[in-house]
């Protein structure tokens, strides 16, 4: 996979289709590679016409890591956001948006439609306020807008977040794909032989479990982005799980509240996840989203 330098910093990409077909920039969430929007999901948006591209954020799988930054205590932060306390975090969403639209200029994209999913679709809401003249149509999945009075989430939810991974190869996998079973929902087949693969692939390709916590502190250091989203004019869709357990259903309908126009889909059953079976509705979604332009 090709790497270009945006931002001062390095990032690895991966595109899928026809470069002279409409670019769709997708951005993966909280210490995710770009890996995990798998390539059948690619392929099918561009058969509705797309240039896709995936890349790693910064911090995960190869691209740049911020070693020397240090590991924020997860706890620690998790109380001060509790409490309204000011976050501090070695980067923040805006540089993470900053990396993003560095990566449109390098393969000169002026303008993209851009998808993000769960930390990544608060990348999207900020490089919508922040580069607006940049964006043709913004699609949010699993999001939220960092307002303190939406509901938390689920304590085993919250409980597979903030527990530090295995090290060692087999049982990180395993337990991964425990976890994975906690915020999936219960409307969709858990695939036990697919999340396994993921997790050992993802694992060969970058294991690098400090990032999370970084990463995680950029979030929370983001704040309630709320009264910010009302400036996005552009054709947006908001996608989230009715059973989501770790940003549960309320972000996403607060999502679509804030921004003028925006299209909810809620998708019953789903929780933090995009199960294979809710692929073809979402591209079609994405596809009608970005038919308004």
């Amino acid at each position: 996979m090709p790497k270009i330098i945006a931002n001062n910093i390095e990032i690895e990409y991966d595109t899928f289709g026809d470069p002279t077909s409409n670019p769709l920039l997708l951005i993966m969430g909280l210490g995710a590679q770009m890996i995990f929007w798998e390539e059948e999901f690619c392929e099918l948006l561009v058969n509705q016409g797309f240039f896709v591209i995936r890349f790693d954020n910064r911090d995960v799988g190869l691209s740049t890591k911020f070693e020397e930054a240090g590991v924020p205590d997860i706890m620690k932060l998790v109380i001060a956001a509790q409490r309204g306390e000011k976050i501090e975090s070695p980067y923040t969403l805006e540089d993470m948006a900053d990396d993003a639209i560095g990566l449109l200029d390098a393969l000169k994209i002026d303008k993209a439609h851009i998808c993000g999913a769960s930390m990544g679709a608060m990348i999207v809401q900020v490089i919508a306020v922040r580069y607006p003249s940049r964006v043709l149509s913004l699609t949010s999945i699993m999001g939220s807008t960092g307002n303190p009075d939406l509901p938390q989430p689920k304590q085993e939810a919250m409980k597979v977040l903030l527990t530090p991974a295995p090290t060692e190869r087999e049982a990180y996998i395993e337990e991964s794909v425990k976890r994975w079973r906690v915020p999936y929902g219960t409307g969709f087949p858990f695939d036990v032989k697919r999340r396994r693969k993921m997790a050992a692939r993802a694992y060969d390709r970058s294991f690098y479990p400090q990032s999370f916590a970084r990463q995680l502190a950029a979030v929370l250091a983001s704040g309630n982005r709320k009264p910010t989203l009302a400036s996005i004019k552009v054709p947006t869709l908001v996608i989230h799980g009715g059973d989501d357990p770790l940003v549960p259903v309320e972000g996403g309908k607060d999502t679509a509240e804030a921004i003028p126009g925006a299209e909810l889909l809620i998708i019953n059953g789903r929780g933090h996840s995009l199960p294979p079976e809710t692929w073809p509705q979402i591209v079609d979604a994405i596809a009608k989203n970005t038919a308004k332009v």
